[in-house]
């Protein structure tokens, strides 16, 4: 009685798990380069001096659709999108480095070059400052230029390149916070052939139809194994009925 309740349980965390996916994916249907969260189911059997009778379900975000989103026209000089698999480099909250798709870029006042979540923007030398310009403009190489204030329109200064990096061949991994970082620590390398498109943005790759539907199927699935839990109490009251009928 025992293995079909606990395994209906672990089935219905998994179920939970899935939603927790599902509805954080959801949240960023319209966030700029989001990847969307890949829950996946496995077995994991009991070990011990016994017979593996038994395994229960497990089901986690082990990793992220890397597929990419639309690419939509926005008019606005700070918007980019990044060609291919290339990945832009930000600063964490714990000052780590960490990869991104995300391209909606910002000025803070202090003139410091972040992403629209708030990460600061890493060029060659460290997070991107830039000083009072007229006019901000990003090449296609991802260099940064400026017209300084009162400056001639005509001779724009390079002040640092977005750090932009390639996943290529390396074992990289979605945080709790949204970021790319390579798996067991490091950094990514240069990406020599990354190209930037300015006024133009990567949209979120989750399809909310898709979604929707997929957390439909997980309500479900809990539904089914809030039932058999229900059955396996019926059944065990009617085994101690049994077991207390006169001799």
């Amino acid at each position: 009685m025992d293995r079909l309740i606990y395994t209906s349980l672990t089935a219905m965390r998994g179920s939970m798990a899935r939603q927790t996916a599902i509805a954080n994916n959801l949240a960023n249907a319209n966030t700029p380069g989001f990847k969307a969260d890949l829950a996946e189911a496995q077995s994991l059997w009991l070990d011990g001096q016994r017979l593996d009778t038994r395994a229960f379900a497990s089901e986690e975000v082990l990793a992220a659709n890397m597929d990419a989103g639309t690419v939509v026209s926005t008019g606005r000089d700070l918007d980019i999108a990044m060609s291919g698999d290339s990945m832009l480099a930000v600063q964490a909250e714990n000052g780590e480095i960490g990869y991104t798709k995300r391209g909606d870029l910002l000025l803070s006042a202090s003139g410091l070059l972040t992403t629209g979540d708030g990460r600061p923007v890493q060029g060659s030398q460290g997070p991107i400052t830039l000083p009072p310009a007229d006019s901000i403009n990003i090449d296609e190489q991802g260099s940064v230029w400026i017209v300084p204030q009162g400056g001639d329109a005509s001779q724009p200064q390079q002040v640092d390149k977005l750090q932009i990096a390639s996943p290529a061949g390396s074992n990289i991994v979605k945080g709790l916070d949204g970021l790319f970082r390579v798996k067991g620590g490091g950094v990514l390398p240069d990406d020599p052939d990354a190209r930037v498109t300015t006024r133009n943005l990567e949209s979120s790759n989750v399809s909310a139809t898709e979604a929707l539907v997929k957390m439909i199927e997980a309500s479900r699935s809990w539904d089914t194994q809030l039932k058999l839990l229900g059955d396996a109490r019926d059944m065990d009251a009617a085994t101690a009925d049994l077991m207390s009928m006169p001799q």
